[in-house]
């Protein structure tokens, strides 16, 4: 059983907010040619996944939230409607959704839309790791990431883990629901590989230890 009680329905607005912050000025600062390397996310460059990031949390903006809005087919039309778009523009409605989507997050009592904010904190993980800076799926919005990671991975049904994270003072945090007749699996590395396993990213040159459980069964984005 999937609960939700420990929600808290303004922790996307402060990660948005927050991940706004950080990213917009390397953003602005990094020159455009830049904008055309590869990703994680199999053909999209860093401009198609901005674009997608900021065609999404606009969607939620402005109410436009039709049936399958969020699966890849919708996705890959919003990236190609933006294809002519400059830079600057991308950039401008991505910030405009940073700060405004967080309040219609909150909005939803269901808190279906929380995984959305979650993803775009990722998603700026994907672009720091080609533009090759540092903190891919970490840095100073990690406190507010990992919270909203544990109820995402509860939505998701994923099974019941414990993480103890080594870059974190060994600080465990729990994930996922418990299964009846199933020990809880278990975690050892660092923060960022836990975020690489969950959102599906690649683990090249990471190390770590996980027991009880297979990398597909953590996945939050499928």
């Amino acid at each position: 059983m999937c609960t939700d009680d420990t929600r808290d329905p303004w922790l996307p607005d402060r990660l948005l907010r927050t991940e706004r912050d950080l990213l917009m000025p390397l953003l602005r600062r990094t020159p455009e040619e830049a904008y055309e390397l590869r990703t994680a996310c199999p053909g999209w460059t860093a401009r198609q996944v901005l674009a997608h990031c900021g065609a999404a949390l606009v969607r939620i903006v402005e109410g436009r939230l039709e049936e399958g809005v969020f699966l890849p087919e919708a996705n890959a039309c919003d990236v190609a409607e933006r294809e002519e778009w400059p830079v600057g523009r991308i950039l401008d409605e991505l910030e405009r959704g940073l700060t405004e989507a967080g309040p219609v997050i909150a909005d939803r009592e269901d808190g279906c839309l929380d995984a959305v904010a979650l993803g775009e904190w990722v998603h700026a993980g994907d672009v720091r790791e080609a533009f090759g800076e540092p903190g891919a799926y970490c840095g100073a919005a990690l406190d507010l990431a990992l919270p909203l990671l544990s109820v995402t991975s509860r939505r998701r049904e994923t099974p019941r883990l414990v993480g103890v994270l080594a870059d974190r003072d060994d600080h465990p945090v729990s994930l996922g629901n418990p299964i009846e007749g199933r020990p809880a699996a278990r975690f050892h590395g660092d923060a960022a590989t836990l975020i690489r396993i969950y959102a599906g990213r690649p683990l090249v040159r990471t190390r770590y230890e996980l027991t009880g459980a297979a990398e597909h069964e953590l996945l939050i984005y499928r």
